[in-house]
C-alpha cells in the first residue's frame, strides 16, 4: 500500500524581507512538522539569500499598479495577468493542500490562482493596515491572519474571518530573546542601533550623526554606534560620523542583526512589520521613524502598536531633526530606568510562538483541503 504523501503548502510573497521573512518562519515550522513546502515569488524574491525552507521556488510575473501613468498601469495589469497565466499552471502541477499569502502583489496570482482552482487558501497581514493585496484578496481567502491586534481596512464584511496569530520571526530572532536586557550603567558604554530596515533609510544617516554631535561629551564619550546604512549612503554616513567625532560600526547589511538588537539599549529605526515584531519578541525599546507618503501608512499604525504601550517613542520624520533628536536622546539615556520599563513593555507585545500560531492555522485549512479532494 503506497503512503500517502505529506500535506503540501504553497507559500507566495512579495520579494522584501518584509514579506519574505514571516513566510520563511512559517515555512521552517512547517517543515519542521512534516510538510512539504513550495515558495512562489518574484524576480526580487528568486534572488533572496536566506535559507528559505523550501523544497522549490517557482518564479511568477509580477507589478504593482500604480496611478503614476496609465501605460505603466496597462503594463502592470499585463504583467499580473501572466503571473496568474504561470500560477495556474503551478497550482494544477502542484496541487498544493493550501496556498499561503504573505501580501506584496506578487502574491496575488497564485493566491487567486488556487481560489479559482477550488484549492484553500488564507493571507497573514504583517502590518497594521491591512495591504493593498491582501485586501484584494480578503473576499476570496478562508482566513487572514494578522500580526497586529487592530488591524485597520479591514473590510466589515470580512473581519470574521481575522485571526490575530503575530508576526512570525526567524530562529535567530528567537535566539536572541533569549538574551536579557541589560540596563545602561552609570558609567558603562551606551549601545544604540540605528537601521532604516530592509530597504536602508537616508534620513537616518543625515540626521542620527548631527544629533549625536550635539550631546554632552558626557554622553557622547560612552556611546557605541552601529549603523546599517543603504549601500549609496555609506560614504555620506561615514563623514556625517566623523565630522560628529563619533566611533561608528557602519555597514550596508549586518548578518548578525538580530544579536545587534539583543544588545542595544536603544534602537532607533523605521517601524516595518518586521522591524516592529522582532523588537517586542526581543523586547528592547526604540524610537520610531515611520516611512512618510505610504499610502497606506502602515509603518505609522506598527508604530503606534509600540507607543501606545510605552514601549516606544514615535517622531513623524517631517519632526526628525539633530535638535529634536539630541533632545530625546539626552532625555532618554539620562534616565536609564525610562528605557529599561520600555524594554519590559515590548518583550510583553512579542509573540515568540507566530510561526508555530500560524502553522496551525494553516495545517486546519490543508486538512479541509484533503477532505474536499475525499469528497467528505
Amino acid at each position: 500500500m503506497s503512503m500517502a504523501r505529506p500535506l503540501r503548502i504553497l507559500l507566495a510573497a512579495g520579494g522584501t524581507g518584509g514579506h519574505l521573512f514571516p513566510a520563511e518562519a512559517l515555512a521552517g515550522e512547517l517543515v519542521q512538522q512534516g510538510l512539504e513546502v513550495h515558495l512562489a515569488t518574484d524576480a526580487r524574491g528568486m534572488a533572496y539569500g536566506g535559507a528559505f525552507p523550501a523544497q522549490e521556488r517557482h518564479a511568477i510575473r509580477a507589478a504593482t499598479p500604480s496611478g503614476q501613468s496609465p501605460i505603466a498601469f496597462l503594463k502592470a495589469l499585463w504583467a499580473l495577468s501572466w503571473g496568474l497565466v504561470q500560477s495556474l499552471q503551478l497550482v494544477r502541477r502542484l496541487k498544493p493542500d493550501a496556498v499561503v499569502g504573505f501580501g506584496g502583489y506578487p502574491s496575488v496570482p497564485p493566491v487567486l490562482a488556487a481560489w479559482l482552482l477550488g484549492v484553500p487558501t488564507l493571507v497573514h497581514e504583517q502590518n497594521g493596515v491591512l495591504g493593498r493585496a491582501n485586501r484584494f484578496l480578503a473576499r476570496r481567502v478562508e482566513i487572514i491572519a494578522t500580526g497586529f491586534m487592530d488591524v485597520k481596512a479591514v473590510p466589515d464584511a470580512v473581519r470574521f474571518k481575522t485571526r490575530i496569530v503575530g508576526n512570525p520571526v526567524r530562529p535567530a530572532v528567537l535566539e536572541a530573546a533569549e538574551i536579557s536586557y541589560q540596563p545602561i550603567t552609570t558609567e558603562g558604554m551606551i549601545n544604540l542601533l540605528v537601521t532604516g530596515g530592509s530597504q536602508g533609510a537616508r534620513v537616518m544617516s543625515d540626521v542620527v550623526p548631527k544629533a549625536l554631535a550635539l550631546l554632552p561629551l558626557s554622553l557622547k564619550t560612552r556611546l557605541a554606534i552601529v549603523h546599517q546604512a543603504r549601500g549609496d549612503d555609506l560614504a555620506v554616513a561615514k563623514q556625517n560620523y566623523a565630522e560628529a567625532e563619533v566611533t561608528a560600526d557602519i555597514r550596508a547589511f549586518f548578518d548578525d542583526l538580530p544579536q545587534r538588537i539583543a544588545k542595544a539599549h536603544l534602537v532607533i529605526g523605521r517601524a516595518g512589520a518586521s522591524t516592529v515584531a522582532e523588537l517586542g519578541v526581543i523586547g528592547r525599546p526604540s524610537l520610531l521613524v515611520p516611512l512618510p507618503g505610504s499610502l497606506d501608512q502602515d509603518q505609522a499604525a506598527n508604530a503606534q502598536s509600540l507607543a501606545r504601550i510605552g514601549a516606544a517613542t514615535v517622531i513623524p520624520q517631517s519632526e526628525f531633526t539633530p535638535d529634536r533628536l539630541a533632545a530625546l536622546l539626552e532625555r532618554l539615556l539620562s534616565h536609564p530606568s525610562e528605557l529599561t520599563d520600555s524594554s519590559v513593555a515590548a518583550k510583553s507585545a512579542g509573540i515568540s510562538d507566530a510561526a508555530a500560531r500560524l502553522a496551525y492555522i494553516v495545517i486546519d485549512v490543508a486538512g479541509l483541503g484533503k477532505k474536499r479532494s475525499n469528497g467528505l
